[in-house]
């Protein structure tokens, strides 16, 4: 008898314990029991070439003709993952846990703590994304981090000038939004270093 009022209690709270388990109290308290991770943000320089930064070039200049200027976004390739939160799950993961995103939110930091929008950082903004991450897979995607209106407002429009413009150095800070087949909310937050300037440019020819 003493036996099976032990199993009866164990019974009892099992459901408490499995509801714990599937909790993800990570990612602004979702109950998820998934989990998505940004393994890589990626931005490229002048010359094209990808790495963890961005050389954002405020305003292109015709070189056969510098009167001649066309200003263009920015693009940067983010890799993400998903897990289960509890990696050593009973039941495995199934296509309830795999991830859709849906948008993200990009805002800018500089190190110095000069981070008024508009004064001396560009505005935030929100861009939407439609993609599904399958748990225990890795997806890239293609976003804009710097929009084209950004570079025709202060601060970045003050560096069109060809001569002694400088650089300003930001980090950009894109958390990424969406959520399980279930509909419970998921956030990854990632970070890239952007160089602003003017850029030379240099002719298709040479």
């Amino acid at each position: 008898m003493k036996k099976l009022k032990t199993l009866f209690k164990i019974l009892a709270i099992l459901p408490v314990i499995l509801l714990y388990i599937a909790c993800n109290p990570i990612e602004n308290d979702t109950q998820s029991a998934s989990m998505l991770i940004v393994e890589n943000l990626m931005g490229t320089d002048m010359e094209g070439n990808e790495g963890n930064f961005l050389q954002s070039d405020v305003i292109f200049q015709d070189p056969e003709d510098p009167e001649k200027t066309a200003i263009y976004a920015d693009s940067a390739v983010v890799t993400f993952r998903g897990r289960l939160l509890d990696p050593n799950s009973l039941t495995g993961p199934s296509y309830y846990n795999d991830i859709t995103v849906t948008r993200y939110i990009v805002s800018y930091i500089r190190a110095d703590g000069r981070n008024t929008e508009g004064v001396d950082v560009p505005y935030s903004f929100e861009g939407n994304l439609s993609f599904v991450v399958p748990i225990d897979s890795a997806k890239d995607a293609t976003f804009v981090i710097v929009r084209e209106v950004s570079k025709l407002e202060p601060p970045l429009i003050g560096l069109h000038e060809w001569r002694d413009a400088g650089v300003i150095e930001a980090t950009a800070k894109v958390d990424f939004y969406g959520q399980d087949q279930v509909g419970n909310t998921i956030k990854a937050t990632g970070y890239l270093t952007i160089f602003f300037a003017n850029y030379a440019n240099e002719s298709s020819g040479s």
